[in-house]
């Protein structure tokens, strides 16, 4: 058969065969081509939409954990500063996805009770945090002090976050808010260790001494907890840790943080405020020895407040001796020169950070007078509003705390805990302006303008050249080998936690995100 015959056949049988089928069959089959096409391109749509959702809940959830780290310098919970204020007022935190739990192998538990007020316990609590995580042992949420001169009942649950706190720093170490029954049953029976770590030790310390008797006991009882861990010379890991624990995982509690942030909207309706943290309470002035401006009656009462606290180891105290040392709290007389000086405007709100004031009005009419918009919590908001932290003075100090982090000028007039570690946090916060007073200079000075040496312009002039330098803004540690106490205070200035710094000189300190 030739070609074209052959063509002509086939072209037959094809003919033959569609008619067979019939035009509507061969409809059916196009349409269901195109129907399966149409389906296929959906479900690669829909498929592509899940596959990119999934990736970006995974980086919202990476970004909490290692985000700090990579884009805001970790670690961080309080960006704050970056949001405008009316998302800084929002009454409910957000959200965040917890990071994974580590796992480890546990070496036993690890039972702490913290001394002295807020900011010192607060110090104690990032510091076993990081030991804890260190020697791979389980730590029992911290026992805070009831039995210092405040003599305040609360529990951390009454002023810290503690889910918070357990399950933001669960992928460091382990955290239980008690016991479990059968260890809880030994400590019962006394079947622990307990004692007080040596002050200012390295973390080899808890490596080879607290942690072997970690192991042997399977609980130890650490009953000392301020300052037990070097400034300086610790792994970047370890500094870094204090911090997390610090910024992240001590959060106040959700009724703390709601009254503290009415009263930053309070005052911020008003304009900017400084915040002085006045530290011329009874407590201070009886412990220090420091009656500079007092009168006879209260330097006796002092003298007997003194002497009625066994654990205050130093009675005898030369007032004006420790004061021209620059070892004294400013007085209020004092600390309104000085604000004046400084160039503070008089109009300025100034919220007073501190407990009741000794000598109370009669004292504060030299910073009043002067200041005429002087404010405390308590002419802010009503009683009922203070009802629940009245006789808790640490819950007052949380709430202290919070109003001191945003206000535009943090002023201390003695530097103590609060002061120190309120300086670290607003540095963390992107260096808002703490203004560090040198008293020894201050004092001096006063007396100098007092009588009569130095005129307004040379007093003034001199006070802000001395102090333009000390305002809170990015510097190194100062470290003194085995002399801690005098050396800079790793939280006051936690630099191995902020983004990028530079000395004054230009010199660039290393990045350590």
């Amino acid at each position: 058969m030739c070609k074209a015959e052959k063509f002509l056949y086939h072209r037959k049988l094809w003919e033959m065969k569609v008619k067979f089928l019939g035009d509507s069959k061969i409809e059916k089959f196009k349409n269901s081509l195109v129907s399966r096409s149409r389906m296929s391109l959906w479900m690669i749509r829909a498929m592509t939409i899940l596959l990119l959702w999934s990736c970006f809940v995974h980086l919202v959830a990476l970004g909490e954990m290692w985000g700090p780290r990579l884009l805001k310098g970790w670690p961080s919970c309080f960006n704050h500063h970056d949001l405008p204020m009316a998302a800084q007022m929002t009454s409910l935190p957000m959200k965040i996805a917890l990071p994974p739990k580590r796992i480890y192998q546990n070496n036993g538990y690890l039972m702490v009770s913290c001394n002295g007020g807020l900011n010192q316990m607060r110090a104690a609590i990032c510091d076993m945090v990081t030991i804890a995580r260190y020697m791979n042992v389980t730590l029992i949420v911290p026992e805070l002090d009831k039995t210092s001169f405040w003599n305040d009942p609360s529990e951390f649950k009454d002023i810290f976050d503690v889910d918070h706190f357990i399950s933001s720093l669960r992928d460091e170490v382990r955290i239980l808010k008690e016991l479990p029954p059968r260890l809880k049953r030994r400590v019962r029976l006394g079947m622990y260790h307990t004692m007080p770590p040596i002050s200012w030790s390295n973390m080899s310390y808890y490596q080879d001494q607290i942690l072997p008797l970690v192991k042997k006991y399977k609980v130890v009882h650490l009953n000392k907890t301020d300052t037990r861990l070097v400034n300086n010379e610790l792994p970047v890991e370890i500094q870094k840790l204090r911090c997390r624990a610090n910024f992240n995982g001590l959060r106040f509690t959700p009724k703390i943080e709601e009254l503290g942030r009415r009263v930053v909207k309070i005052l911020r309706e008003k304009g900017p405020f400084l915040v002085l943290h006045l530290r011329y309470e009874m407590d201070m002035l009886a412990f220090s020895g420091c009656s500079h401006g007092c009168n006879r009656y209260e330097e006796e009462e002092l003298t007997r407040m003194r002497y009625a606290y066994p654990w205050w180891k130093e009675k005898v105290i030369d007032s004006e001796l420790k004061r021209k040392e620059g070892l004294c709290p400013l007085t209020p007389e004092e600390t309104a020169l000085t604000l004046s000086a400084l160039g503070i405007d008089r109009n300025v709100q100034i919220y007073i950070a501190a407990g009741e004031i000794y000598g109370g009005k009669r004292r504060l009419k030299a910073l009043t007078d002067v200041f005429p918009n002087v404010v405390r919590k308590e002419t802010l908001l009503d009683s009922s509003d203070l009802s629940f932290c009245q006789n808790h003075s640490s819950q007052m100090a949380a709430l202290d705390y919070l109003i001191s982090l945003e206000s535009d000028i943090f002023v201390p007039t003695y530097y103590g805990n609060m002061a120190k570690v309120v300086e670290g946090h607003r540095r963390f916060l992107g260096f808002k302006k703490t203004i560090e007073l040198n008293r020894k200079f201050l004092v001096k000075l006063i007396d100098e303008y007092y009588e009569g040496l130095l005129s307004w312009e040379v007093f003034s002039t001199t006070v802000k050249a001395f102090h333009a330098t000390r305002m809170g803004g990015p510097k190194r540690r100062l470290v003194i080998p085995n002399r801690p106490k005098e050396e800079d205070y790793f939280y006051a200035n936690p630099y191995e936690c902020l983004q990028l710094l530079h000395e004054n000189n230009g010199n660039s300190l290393e990045e350590t995100i």
